[in-house]
């Protein structure tokens, strides 16, 4: 069926009954107002149907990332104006690196919560991740790669145990994932054993995740024009494949555009992390985290798998009713969440020189909540981009960089992140509400 017959009736237009309804031979009135795809409008009307379009958008509680992006600029401006280092090459490069690994965990997390669900074993998941990979590769004298397959496949292990209680035993997945959270805490300070920490060895793998940077110019630019080419060649691909549906599809004009925006944004990046004074090139983290996102985004929107998280999240027993195997989803969800919630602690650990039991402690497992939230995923489950824990990452690095910068205390940068994240939730549940009155939900 295509998009044109799912167009939702308006909500205030009234109902006609069935006796009454025209025949195929009878002539339409003159008044009548055909109903039409908005998006068939975008095409026709060119950008004033983008702006026609927007505005339904907003109204009907579609928000994306605006708030997001809007809150970016915010940030920006106003710590550039108390200081005005803050967009300095160094400090986009501290806000890349530091926003990698707890980025990375939050990929995971978005999975979660798409299903509708809420894991809060991820930071001890990540400590008993850094904890393998120190046991294996430093005191036992494993090669750096084996260890960190070992240390990533460790977390993958706990997180199927989750999944697994939860979807067959039919464990709630907040109290399973509070138990994980519990007991791999101690799984992790039995692993470090008595002096709690192991140092990375210099040079080694882990080390230089956080600490290795391509100085060659050509990397970040080339990177850059890497992302703009694929991102062209996406849309391009799209808009021919809904054309060859016979279903709406993006103007030339409008791909022009977005790849145009995506190209200044990349290549002003690249720019500042290459060419000012301090500069140090391109994060190998940096790196690394967007390869995450790349193959999680292609996993979640691209894949048969994705678009049943995406059922599951928004109604598990119609899913079921539908032929998904529901226990199945959820299994492979908080298995991706562990995976990523390990590779995630070996970015911590190389921030800390090493596996300490601190790792994945502290306030770990609410900034990546927080994340995935701010960044734009639902709470409620069957909505969300894997694209928000990059945005929410960076709107949290940024707030921690700039409050840094200017000397603030953690507990000022602790109670403003709790305000964004309450933020995040108030627009998401109004959006909703939004959507439901305007029957898009």
């Amino acid at each position: 069926m295509s998009d044109l017959a799912k167009t939702p009736q308006d909500p205030e237009s009234p109902v006609v009954p069935a006796e009454s309804a025209p025949t195929e031979s009878a002539a339409p009135a003159a008044d009548a107002i055909p109903a039409v795809d908005p998006r068939l409008l975008v095409r026709e009307e060119g950008f004033k149907g983008y702006l026609t379009e927007f505005k339904r958008k907003v109204r009907g509680g579609e928000l994306g990332s605006l708030p997001v992006i809007l809150g970016l600029i915010v940030i920006a401006v106003v710590f550039q104006l108390q200081n005005s280092n803050f967009l300095s090459a160094s400090s986009v490069a501290n806000v890349a690196v530091y926003s990698s690994g707890i980025g990375i965990m939050a990929v995971g997390i978005v999975f979660v919560l798409i299903l509708g669900e809420i894991d809060l074993s991820v930071g001890s998941v990540a400590g008993v991740g850094a904890a393998v990979w120190a046991n294996l590769n430093v005191n036992s004298g494993w090669n750096d790669w084996a260890a960190i397959a070992v240390a990533i496949l460790s977390g993958m292990a706990l997180g199927a145990l989750h999944g697994f209680f939860f979807a067959k035993i039919g464990v709630p997945a907040f109290v399973v994932t509070l138990a994980g959270f519990l007991g791999w805490s101690g799984l992790q300070e039995w692993l470090m054993g008595k002096e709690g920490s192991i140092n990375a060895p210099s040079g080694s793998v882990v080390e230089n995740l956080t600490n290795y940077f391509f100085e060659d110019k050509g990397a970040a630019y080339g990177l850059a024009v890497l992302a703009v080419v694929a991102y062209a060649a996406s849309l391009l691909l799209d808009s021919k494949r809904r054309r060859a549906a016979g279903l709406p599809a993006r103007p030339t004009s409008e791909i022009i555009l977005r790849t145009a925006v995506i190209a200044l944004l990349v290549l002003v990046v690249a720019y500042v992390l290459n060419e000012p004074e301090g500069a140090r090139g391109l994060p190998l983290a940096l790196v690394l985290f967007l390869a995450v996102l790349v193959v999680a985004d292609f996993v979640a929107r691209r894949t048969t798998f994705g678009r049943q998280v995406f059922a599951v999240g928004g109604n598990a027993e119609a899913a079921r009713r539908a032929g998904i195997n529901v226990d199945r989803v959820r299994i492979t969800v908080f298995a991706i969440s562990g995976t990523l919630g390990a590779f995630g602690g070996l970015f911590i650990a190389s921030l800390s020189g090493g596996a300490t039991k601190n790792v994945g402690g502290g306030n770990t497992l609410m900034l990546v909540i927080a994340a995935a939230v701010i960044g734009g995923t639902s709470l409620f489950g069957g909505r969300g981009k894997v694209w928000s824990a990059l945005l929410g990452m960076i709107v949290i690095q940024s707030i921690q960089q700039g409050l840094n910068m200017i000397g603030m205390a953690n507990a000022i940068q602790y109670m403003i992140t709790g305000a964004v994240l309450l933020a995040a939730v108030v627009i998401d549940s109004i959006s909703r509400r939004t959507q439901k009155t305007a029957g898009r939900a």
